[in-house]
């Protein structure tokens, strides 16, 4: 696939933001990725995901953006409490304290997160993460 070539080269930085010929369709396969601020609960917006990467490929940072995400909606407060970044898929979970929910008016708005990679192994699990999650969610990448 195109996409992962383009992701082993990755330069400093980079971000992945919904296809605009993306259709709403799920095609079956035997992958899954999900993220999840409440545990159990995946979150059905589409983040745009912001990466930058060290030169020498030693550590990284992914930086997530949810406009109106589901957790904060009325109707999951009965399913739990937001307590980190969940980021699940067929490999396990990888987990993020850095969640930030940006309020408006006393509204909640929006969440950033980031995720930290500090190994190369990190990082190329992360990219696992993100072919299996972009796959899923119609997203493409774009190089800066």
């Amino acid at each position: 696939m195109k996409v992962i070539s383009i992701l082993a080269s990755l330069p400093l930085a980079a971000a992945f933001a919904p296809t605009p010929t993306f259709l709403n369709t799920r095609i079956s396969t035997e992958l899954y990725a999900s993220i999840q601020f409440v545990k159990g609960l995946d979150e059905k917006v589409v983040p745009d995901v912001r990466l930058t990467r060290a030169r020498d490929g030693s550590s990284g940072i992914a930086s997530f953006s949810f406009k109106n995400p589901n957790c904060f909606d009325a109707s999951t407060a009965a399913v739990g409490e937001v307590t980190g970044m969940f980021l699940t898929d067929d490999e396990g979970v990888m987990t993020s304290t850095d969640v930030n929910a940006k309020f408006t008016n006393g509204k909640p708005e929006s969440i950033e997160a980031t995720y930290v990679m500090n190994s190369p192994a990190e990082w190329e699990r992360f990219m696992r993460f993100m072919e299996r999650y972009s796959e899923e969610n119609g997203l493409g990448f774009n190089s800066a």
